[in-house]
């Protein structure tokens, strides 16, 4: 095939792997059929990746940066933390909707790693991505409404993410976009019940710093 990048090679590559995943399961998913499918030599494959299993985890990065990307551009300063957690949630299952494909790779790609001996731990590299780009959009999420949360930061994510699992999830079996919509909203109002005005977190540590600045009046005898 014509020269091009290793950039665009890669990413070749992992759209191929996705298309022969989604048809065939992970197992299915050798080196040789994702260059086949991607129209490439065995060389060019091991040109862009040291191993089946690096590009592996690129295809799993591919995936969470695309997710990450639709559901922060949903976020607008200016609206209040529950709209923008709607709104994000809304932009997911969007994505889920438009490609359920890539979903069911990832469903498909934890379930085998999970039972695959020495792949457990790409499982959880999948997870720990997800939390990440949650934790990423949480924390943009509340500077961009002026809010704090409640609850530590990793257990809202993980809130998160399981609940966007079930959801892909059910989305998968029952292709009822009206249902995942109500649930996520309803998740939305439930998160934004974790958050207070950042003011209200700032006014009693600027009211103990006014009690600790000392009196410059002079004293009179």
């Amino acid at each position: 095939m014509t020269r091009i990048a290793v950039g665009e090679r890669r990413a070749l590559l992992v759209r191929a792997a996705l298309r022969v995943i989604a048809e065939t399961g992970v197992s299915g998913a050798s080196t040789r059929a994702i260059v086949a499918e991607a129209g490439m030599s065995l060389a060019s494959f091991h040109y862009a990746f040291r191993s089946h299993d690096e590009m592996m985890r690129e295809l799993v990065a591919h995936v969470v940066e695309a997710e990450s990307r639709v559901a922060f551009a949903a976020l607008r300063p200016g609206d209040d933390i529950r709209a923008m957690l709607r709104e994000a949630l809304h932009a997911f299952l969007g994505y889920v909707v438009a490609d359920p494909e890539h979903e069911r790779v990832m469903q498909e790609l934890v379930q085998y790693c999970l039972r695959t001996p020495g792949m457990q731990s790409l499982a959880r590299e999948q997870y720990d991505s997800y939390y990440r780009a949650v934790s990423e959009l949480l924390v943009e999420g509340a500077t961009a409404a002026g809010i704090s949360w409640t609850v530590p930061l990793a257990d809202l994510a993980r809130l998160v993410v399981t609940t966007t699992d079930g959801v892909t999830l059910a989305y998968l079996v029952d292709r009822d976009a009206a249902a995942a919509t109500r649930v996520l909203d309803r998740a939305a109002d439930n998160l934004a019940a974790l958050a207070v005005p950042l003011a209200a977190v700032l006014a009693p540590a600027r009211s103990v710093a006014a009690l600790a600045v000392p009196s410059t009046g002079s004293v009179r005898s």
